[in-house]
Order: structure tokens, then sequence, then C-alpha cells
């Protein structure tokens, strides 16, 4: 049997604080404008209505605690846990949209890029975040961290936050170019 390839010590820090950035952000964008949350959680018709409130309170709660515990070390397995549990939860309810034919509401993921419709692009973007939180917690290798792991750790965060956010923009995007080719 092979054993398993054991990571770069930078990546998982990478991974996590990525995360980070991406639930806290998105907790922050949601909780900023509650009401507009609120009717993105309302158009997907998953829940009874009087959920709704309840689910715009806690869904981006939720998200801020699985950032924070992303940034903790030794709380990481647990931030990753919620990390996956979130994204699951989301996917699952942008994949029933999408098989129902709801392509046109507002995703409701929080972020500048604002208005972006469901998408199996977002399924696709959600299962790689997925990804990432399991390599947050993946087996590292035992080398030591430098002072010069930590500008890695810096410059690999924001590259991989800067994809995501592309990522997000042409998803956003898309539908518009769509229209003015017609």
């Amino acid at each position: 049997m092979v054993p398993a390839p054991m990571l770069d010590p930078t990546l998982p820090y990478m991974c996590a604080a990525t995360l980070a950035i991406i639930f806290i952000g998105g907790a922050w964008q949601k909780l900023s404008d509650r009401d507009a949350f609120a009717m993105a959680v309302e158009q997907y018709r998953l829940v009874p209505e009087s959920w709704t409130g309840a689910i715009a309170w806690g869904l981006p709660l939720s998200e801020l605690m699985a950032g924070g515990l992303m940034l903790v070390t030794a709380a990481r397995t647990w931030g990753v846990l919620l990390v996956l549990v979130l994204l699951l939860a989301v996917t699952a309810a942008v994949a029933v949209n999408l098989l129902r034919g709801r392509s046109h509401i507002d995703c409701g993921c929080g972020g500048p890029e604002g208005g972006q419709h469901l998408s199996w692009g977002l399924v696709v973007r959600n299962l790689l975040l997925a990804v990432m939180a399991l390599a947050a917690v993946a087996a590292e290798s035992s080398r030591k961290l430098v002072w010069l792991d930590g500008l890695t750790v810096a410059a690999g965060t924001l590259g991989l936050y800067g994809l995501y956010a592309a990522a997000n923009q042409l998803m956003a995007n898309h539908p518009r170019l769509m229209n003015l080719r017609s």
C-alpha cells in the first residue's frame, strides 16, 4: 500500500485562511443586508416561509463561527466540519432548485458581485471549497515553519481568494454577457 502524500505545512494554513475570509466575508454581507438575504432564502422555496427569518440569522452566524474556527489551529477540525455541513446544505439547496428549473433566483451567497443567479458553476465552486476544507486538515510534512513560510501563506491566501473572487465575478457576469450577445 502506498502511503498518502504529505503536504507542505503552508498549504493547510493557506486553505484555512482563505476559507476564513470567504465565510466571514459572506456572513458579513448577509448580516449587513439581512432583509435581502431573507428574501433570497424565501425564493429557494425549501422551508416554510415562517422559518426564513431564523435561517437568515442562523446561516450567517454559522458561517461566522466556521470562519472563526478555521483561524484557530486547535479548533480547525471543528471549523472544517462546520464548513462542510454548511457547504452541503447550501449546495443541496442550489442543486434542488436547478433541478426544478429555477435558475433565475439570487443565490444569496453574499459578496461584492451581488445578484448572482443559481448555476451549476456554484455547485462546482462549492465542491472545490469542500476540497479546500479537507486540505486544511490534511496531514502535513514534519518540516518546521520558518519566517518565509508566513509570507508564503499570506501570498498564497491572497492568490486563492483572488481566484475565488474572480470565479464569482465571472459567474455573476455570465448572464449579463449572454444578454448583451442577444
